[in-house]
């Protein structure tokens, strides 16, 4: 048999095990570019959505959803192009909340 690997530690905040990629909902912005999906949440923060599953996304948000598939360690570059306060892991959305309109 031949050597396995060990994988390398999960990063983990409360409890919570953060995968080492994230699927961050993204939009067209005013200059055409892509801007992941920031929201205010009840608090006044601002919130980064971010789905640790593909199909968690969808469920969410839609299959026409756009999406980029972002490594953890690159968060601290869409905070510096789009400020947010939290990050919002497998966030619940209200259908009426959804880009593009209400449920589908």
């Amino acid at each position: 048999m031949s050597k396995v690997d060990r994988p390398a530690p999960l990063s983990q905040r409360d409890g919570v095990i953060i995968p080492p990629v994230l699927y961050l909902p993204v939009r067209v912005d005013e200059a055409g570019r892509p801007a992941a999906e920031v929201r205010m949440r009840g608090d006044g923060r601002h919130a980064l959505l971010a789905f640790t599953a593909l199909d968690r996304l969808v469920a969410e948000l839609g299959e026409e959803q756009s999406w980029v598939l972002m490594p953890v360690e690159s968060l601290g570059e869409v905070r510096d192009a789009q400020p947010f306060d939290v990050v919002a892991f497998d966030p619940r959305v209200n259908r009426h909340a959804r880009r593009g309109g209400g449920a589908r």
